[in-house]
């Protein structure tokens, strides 16, 4: 009896150790097949996962609440893998939840999902990206109700929340680029104005500090490897903020 459950054991093994062994050279030949571009776009999409930012929100001196920004894995969607990141912010009687998912080749919005609690609503929102043909399509839904909205653009559209993200992948950081920012509902030209030294809660940062025209947005980047956004300030009239880095995390 204790022979017959060795060999079974044996068998066992052998079995499990084969199936390991061919999982492996598959894997091994599906990445061999891809190109070398391939192959630093994958290592690119995953490069950031694990990574989150937590900042405080603020309206002039007086703290709001909180946003956070967290780097998920990546996902495949329609035949393609992209990035996923979610952002989340939390006010008084206020939540918003976006995740959002982005070409990490062109680091364009493909896809964003929105859920937005305010005291008793709940508005579900989602945003789909045609970026060959510059339209975004936007869908609320609260309660029973259903809105569609379509913006068409001259270009290629941004998101908001994609814009920090965007610029401290930029290959360059400087005082002779300029970045365009073409939001569904906006647009902005944003450029380097100083590199400066900048305190906020998660520490003191030298950081690239860039300025949007017309004089909308302003955007501190820290200027070593890591290129955290460390503050974001928004000038709108109607409502501006100040979200500025409380915690880092790179996840790894």
């Amino acid at each position: 009896m204790f022979k017959f459950r060795t060999l079974l054991l044996v068998i066992v093994l052998v079995f499990t150790l084969s199936f390991i062994k061919d999982r492996a050279c598959k894997i091994s030949g599906q990445l061999n097949s891809f190109s070398e571009e391939e192959k630093n776009l994958l290592a690119e999409i995953e490069k950031g996962v694990g990574e989150k930012m937590t900042y405080d929100v603020r309206l002039g001196s007086i703290s709001l609440g909180r946003s956070t920004f967290s780097h998920m894995p990546s996902v495949e969607l329609n035949g393609k893998r992209l990035i996923v990141m979610v952002f989340e912010t939390s006010l008084a009687q206020f939540k918003d939840i976006e995740t959002i998912y982005t070409d990490p080749q062109t680091f364009l919005p493909v896809k964003v999902e929105r859920e937005v609690l305010n005291w008793f609503t709940r508005e579900k929102i989602t945003e789909d990206y045609n970026q060959r043909d510059f339209t975004v399509t936007i869908n609320k839904k609260r309660g029973s109700k259903t809105e569609t909205l379509v913006i068409k653009k001259d270009s290629p559209i941004q998101n908001a929340i994609l814009l920090p993200q965007g610029i401290r992948r930029s290959a360059k950081l400087d005082a002779n680029e300029t970045m365009v920012a073409n939001l569904p509902t906006s647009r902005y030209e944003i450029k380097l104005a100083s590199v400066e030294e900048i305190k906020v809660p998660a520490g003191t940062f030298k950081a690239y500090h860039f300025k949007s025209t017309p004089s909308q947005i302003e955007i501190w980047i820290s200027a070593d490897e890591r290129k955290i956004p460390v503050k974001i300030q928004s000038n709108n009239i109607a409502f501006g903020y100040i979200m500025v880095l409380k915690e880092y995390n790179s996840g790894h």
